[in-house]
């Protein structure tokens, strides 16, 4: 009785053994280009995203008849190449558009340092 059981499991692992592939998946190197690339495409979404998030930007967006909401489906539908493209927009537009702000704050904290300064 433990010889037939033996000889059957002998026989199905042998059979398994030559029908059945030792080896299902295949390894290889990634090239630095394709590990770049994917990173690359997700920091370009994360800044489009960033951008719709600004409260100048949804105001805008507001003001020309779409919601911040309908943008951001928008913005997840485009292609890589797309996104590539609007980004590179963005990081191009020039910086410090609000400055205006910035000289009247800079100004009122001046002008009370040398207020405090003077009074003593």
């Amino acid at each position: 009785m433990k010889s037939a059981l033996k000889r059957i499991l002998c026989q199905f692992l042998v059979i398994s053994m030559v029908l059945l592939p030792f080896q299902t998946g295949q390894a290889s190197m990634i090239g630095t280009d394709q590990a770049v690339a994917v990173a690359s495409v997700q920091a370009d979404r994360d800044l489009v995203s960033s951008f719709l998030a600004r409260s100048e930007a949804a105001s805008e967006l507001q003001s020309l008849g779409l919601d911040a909401k309908t943008a951001k489906d928008r913005v997840a539908s485009m292609t890589d190449a797309e996104v590539g493209t609007l980004a590179g927009k963005i990081r191009t537009m020039p910086a410090g558009a609000g400055t205006a702000e910035v000289v009247v704050l800079v100004l009122v904290v001046g002008f009370l340092v040398w207020w405090f300064a003077m009074r003593k």
